[in-house]
């Protein structure tokens, strides 16, 4: 990861409010912060997206992501939050260069059990020279079991080197295409 993808405050704000509309609110029911950074994709500014795609995907529940007692594992949640990243960067189209996984953080809000319906929602919450943040839900039964905050490089594996996020990715990401 390079300085430009560092965060600048390093954290993000957990709580919700009414005045900014948290990345897990969607698109249609509030405009990104920071509308004027989209514009300053080279200058190592952060581009926020306005009307970022929001992908859901559900996520079957495996026998083999249990324990004795059909509690999910831990482990499993950071398998559905890459099923979800992997279905968001599709979404988009990547070739030779794509994203790697940099960050994850998984905060835990529920048990989530065997044979119950999990749907993955992922969207971007900011875009950098050469990384992408992303906050994704973990959702069964209408109630959120897990967030999951996670940033991704785009990364030359051929030159095995971070690079710019593509013009064509950032667009789509922004909203723009």
């Amino acid at each position: 990861m390079t300085p430009d993808d560092a965060t600048p405050t390093g954290r993000r704000r957990r709580g919700r409010s009414s005045e900014a509309p948290g990345p897990a609110q969607g698109p249609a029911q509030g405009s990104a912060q920071g509308s004027a950074e989209g514009s300053a994709q080279g200058s190592g500014l952060r581009a926020t997206p306005r009307s970022a795609p929001r992908r859901e995907l559900e996520v079957q529940v495996r026998f083999g992501d249990t324990d004795a007692l059909g509690h999910v594992n831990n482990a499993a949640f950071a398998s559905y939050a890459e099923l979800g990243r992997v279905d968001l960067m599709d979404a988009v189209g990547w070739e030779q260069a794509g994203p790697i996984l940099a960050r994850i953080a998984i905060d835990f809000h529920r048990q989530l059990r065997l044979r119950t319906r999990v749907v993955v929602t992922s969207e971007v919450t900011r875009i950098g020279r050469s990384s992408i943040e992303l906050h994704q839900e973990i959702v069964s039964d209408g109630e959120t079991v897990a967030t999951v905050e996670s940033v991704v490089v785009w990364f030359d594996y051929r030159e095995q080197r971070p690079v710019e996020v593509p013009e064509q990715v950032r667009s789509v990401l922004l909203g723009e295409a």
